[in-house]
């Protein structure tokens, strides 16, 4: 689905690990996640280690904050988890 398709929000969600370091050097990660349609970010969640889990309970809370879920879920280059299949809409 092109962007171009998008007629509403939670159409398309895309998810992306970005990642960095603070100014001792220790590294962090955070998954984005980024409405396709509105380009809102219902949530970012950071640590110094993310899992799968932490990417479903990512999920769960915007469920339960917001009330929305997405009809489509866009990642890149990354493997799959179990633990997505933990996530009340799959």
């Amino acid at each position: 689905m092109e962007r171009t398709d998008l007629i509403a929000i939670n159409q398309s969600w895309s998810m992306d690990f970005v990642s960095d370091q603070l100014f001792d050097g220790k590294k962090f990660r955070a998954l984005t996640v980024v409405d396709n349609f509105s380009r809102k970010c219902p949530a970012i969640k950071v640590g110094q280690s993310l899992k799968g889990v932490d990417v479903v309970n990512t999920l769960n809370r915007i469920k339960v904050e917001t009330g929305c879920i997405p009809q489509r879920i866009q990642v890149d280059n990354v493997k799959y988890s179990p633990n997505l299949n933990h996530f009340e809409e799959f």
